[in-house]
């Protein structure tokens, strides 16, 4: 009985590193499609698969820092207010909010829900500056992706007559999400914490690691597919994988130089979430005062039933939902389901 607790928790580890883009087990292992060829882009240049309509601003809150601020004006004025997408651990918001499958992306359904999408890219990912590497520590922790949460809702209140915002995190995002709404309620109206990460106790030791990673196109596919049960079709078709994978790789445009191509990712997200699972709580859910929406997949390892339901307990929000999506995995934004989350999101901003 114990070895088999053993292996089970050995098993979940290697399963939850997996899922973060480790590549554990992948050595040897072919890949499932042709290697996409990246094509470079520019901080004012839409990556392949991106919606045209997304505007681009450069924000420079931090000496030396720069970040990437896409707009998507709403398609029938913006009277229902502006929501600010928050990304996770490995890819930036042109690649999961502003990204079109069959020629419509969430920022799309959005916008014709009557909002005004913005997304941004945390530094060192998609098209916002790459820091330099001074000390060999994580880049990106929550305490700094909490402070350019805060300029960049500050800067999108400058423009909207200081209006609160929406907040859609994911992930890994809702951590530093969580950390600034609880720091500046009255500059949120409702929080959504998509699929988050939230405090576990497992017996994990959080390693020492550098400040970034490589990341590429396979390691992210293995994240696709690897909550999917056995002896269920795929959630993420393979057309949509392809096109998904070149604009990834186009992100960088040295990824092509190194084999396989890949991403350099910054290791903060995952020293975070170690850090989470290991007991260590990086943000206190009781001091959370504002709307919120818990919304999950289905098969979710990574925000699991047990998670939700201690966040849920813990949370100080008096008034919190949660909506379990059917056959949805850690990222039915990209998925079949994803029409079930935009709907689910949709609901929760509209109720009054």
């Amino acid at each position: 009985m114990i070895a088999a607790l053993l292996l089970k928790d050995c098993n979940m580890k290697k399963r939850i590193l997996g899922l973060l883009g480790l590549g554990i087990g992948l050595i040897g292992m072919g890949q499932v499609w042709a290697q996409p060829s990246p094509t470079p882009a520019s901080s004012a240049t839409a990556l392949p698969g991106v919606s045209p309509l997304q505007t681009s601003q450069v924000l420079e809150p931090f000496s030396g820092l720069s970040l990437h601020v896409g707009k998507q004006a709403a398609t029938r004025g913006s009277a229902m207010g502006d929501v600010l997408y928050v990304h996770g651990a490995t890819f930036g918001s042109d690649l999961s909010v502003f990204f079109r499958f069959d020629g419509q992306s969430w920022a799309d359904v959005l916008n014709a829900a009557g909002y005004t999408v913005w997304g941004f890219d945390f530094s060192g990912f998609g098209r916002s500056e790459r820091p330099l590497d001074i000390d060999q520590k994580p880049i990106g922790r929550a305490d700094s992706a909490a402070l350019q949460i805060a300029a960049v809702v500050d800067s999108i209140r400058s423009q909207n007559g200081g209006k609160p915002i929406y907040l859609v995190a994911h992930s890994w995002g809702t951590i530093p999400a969580a950390k600034f709404v609880i720091q500046s309620p009255e500059k949120v109206g409702k929080l959504v914490m998509f699929a988050p990460i939230v405090q576990r106790h497992m017996s994990l030791t959080v390693p020492s690691l550098g400040s970034t990673r490589l990341l590429s196109v396979w390691e992210q596919y293995r994240r696709f597919i690897e909550d999917v049960p056995k002896g269920q079709p795929p959630m993420l078709q393979d057309r949509y994988i392809q096109a998904w994978a070149s604009a990834y790789l186009a992100q960088d445009p040295s990824s092509a130089a190194r084999q396989p191509p890949s991403l350099t990712t910054p290791n903060g997200p995952l020293m975070d979430i170690m850090t989470q699972w290991s007991g260590t709580a990086l943000y206190e859910p009781a001091k959370l005062s504002t709307s919120v929406l818990l919304v999950r997949g289905e098969w979710d390892s990574l925000c699991t039933d047990q998670d939700a339901t201690a966040w849920l307990a813990a949370a100080g929000s008096t008034s919190k939902r949660e909506v379990k999506i059917p056959h949805a995995t850690h990222l039915m934004h990209l998925e079949n389901g994803r029409t079930a989350l935009y709907q689910a999101v949709n609901d929760f901003l509209g109720t009054p």
